[in-house]
């Protein structure tokens, strides 16, 4: 098991994150709502540690 490198960088409500490659993706987070252009889901957080999951389909 390697170490992996994983950075983000928030401007606003948009976040990009990076690997040692390179940029990799960017999400979009407004509130409880949120985006991810890699995975294309829709994600919105719950009381607790609940989240509730749209993907792409």
């Amino acid at each position: 098991m390697g170490l992996m490198f994983r950075k983000r960088k928030k401007i606003g409500p948009i976040i990009l994150n990076f690997t040692e490659n390179g940029f990799s993706s960017w999400s979009i987070k407004i509130g409880r709502w949120s985006w991810n252009s890699r995975a294309r889901a829709h994600r919105v957080d719950l009381p607790g540690p609940l989240s509730w999951k749209q993907d792409k389909s």
